[in-house]
């Protein structure tokens, strides 16, 4: 099993930035491909791609909205993943998950993953 924990969300002014990681433990050599979806607080709203980083970490895939705005990457001495995300709008509100799967490759599918984190809480308002 691998166990990942989220953490770097909080409140920020819109066109602000934030830096999310999520720390991989446990049997991380499975932890090959890695992923960052985020959820709106929204009623109804669905799990949704945002970033994906292959193993080792030479190719990144990202939706519409984050490309030219966050920057995925990874550390795989420290197991941990990152996103950077600049130029904040009310519309990133979400609470942003990372998922990683046995696969070195991207994919944008939630059910290409076989482990998740908890989730941390990412407010945009002024």
């Amino acid at each position: 099993q691998v166990q990942l924990t989220e953490s770097g969300g909080g409140l920020v002014q819109p066109g602000g930035s934030l830096r999310l990681s999520c720390a991989a433990s446990g049997r991380t050599s499975v932890n090959r491909g890695m992923g960052w979806f985020r959820q709106a607080p929204a009623p109804g709203a669905v799990r949704e791609f945002v970033a994906s980083i292959s193993w080792p970490g030479r190719k990144t895939i990202y939706t519409n909205s984050a490309k030219g705005r966050f920057t995925i990457s990874r550390d795989n001495v420290k197991n941990t993943m990152y996103l950077q995300m600049n130029a904040l709008t009310p519309e990133d509100t979400a609470v942003y998950y990372c998922a990683s799967r046995s696969i070195d490759v991207t994919s944008s599918l939630i059910e290409d993953y076989n482990f998740w984190g908890q989730g941390t809480r990412v407010t945009v308002s002024s």
